[in-house]
């Protein structure tokens, strides 16, 4: 079995300083990766309008959100100017491909995505994940293999591109296996790899888990080796402070049998024929403030038991 490792790089901090170590860490342990970049300018400063929603102020207050992001990358986008990522971390980007990992789309504006996309119509989708791929394309002089939305934030504009910008793979959502997505119906040719395993900053200060005994929480999970996984990590969280907690995590994976790989090479061990039609839905997940998309039910069988 394996555990696809997708890697959200969010911010500046995280692709100078958590990137290269991340690289590091992943080599000393044979392990494959996805490194899913944002693209454009980091304005994580703009995340404070997230004050007001409910459970938000409570996660920073458990994550220590100051400790791993710092005071400067929390004044990007505010009383600083946000650095162009892409720009000024090309090289960082494109030695990471060197390394052998994958690389992929994970937003252009990292904030301005999670927060606008939900309500966004066409142009706007269209403009920032064009603005994201054709970066891309300059920096690498390919065509990305896939997209992981931001936040896991959707809407059917930009599932509809996953299949027309021609992404082989799209990791959006949250959910337990592989398929195909649906949107009120209508169908997207670009197969799901959802994140199927909590993340850190969702487990660590509740039910008195910390980030010494986290990985035994996940360990739990993965403990008997019957479906691949997909675990999300971030460079800001793994790639500094909860360095250690990966390394506990990528060993144990490996003693329990699992191959530790890119979502390229989840994807390529699938039969697009077979995979189910799921939904794509929005819900609420314990640990994480707001809602995001979720794998929903089966369409298929929902539709033969409405006929």
């Amino acid at each position: 079995m394996q555990i696809g490792l997708k890697i959200d790089v969010d911010t500046w901090r995280g692709t100078r300083l958590g990137v290269p170590r991340l690289v590091d860490l992943l080599r000393r342990h044979d392990a494959g990766a996805s490194f899913l970049f944002s693209l454009g300018p980091d304005h994580t400063g703009r995340a404070i309008r997230r004050a007001l929603r409910p459970g938000f102020m409570q996660k920073v207050q458990r994550t220590s959100v100051f400790a791993h992001y710092g005071l400067t990358t929390l004044l990007y986008g505010t009383l600083l100017p946000g650095p162009d990522i892409g720009r000024r971390g090309a090289d960082i980007l494109r030695a990471v491909r060197e390394a052998g990992f994958e690389t992929a789309i994970h937003c252009w504006d990292h904030v301005r995505w999670q927060d606008g996309v939900t309500q966004a119509g066409a142009p706007w989708v269209e403009r920032e994940m064009q603005r994201a791929h054709q970066r891309y394309v300059d920096i690498f002089g390919a065509e990305p293999p896939g997209h992981g939305a931001a936040g896991w934030q959707m809407n059917a504009h930009a599932l509809r591109l996953t299949q027309r910008l021609g992404y082989r793979w799209a990791s959006d959502c949250r959910g337990t296996h592989p398929f195909i997505p649906v949107w009120n119906a209508e169908i997207v040719l670009c197969p799901q790899l959802p994140t199927t395993l909590p993340t850190l900053d969702e487990l660590i200060g509740i039910d008195q888990i910390t980030a010494d005994n986290v990985h035994h929480h996940l360990l739990d999970l993965t403990a008997n080796p019957r479906q691949n996984h997909v675990f999300t990590l971030h460079a800001e969280l793994e790639g500094l402070k909860f360095g250690d907690t990966l390394e506990r995590l990528l060993t144990g994976w490996r003693e329990q049998g699992y191959q530790l790989v890119s979502l390229g090479q989840l994807r390529d061990g699938l039969d697009l024929t077979q995979l189910p039609r799921h939904e794509m839905i929005r819900g609420e997940l314990p640990g994480r403030s707001g809602t995001l998309m979720l794998q929903g039910e089966e369409f298929l069988s929902t539709w033969k038991e409405a006929a």
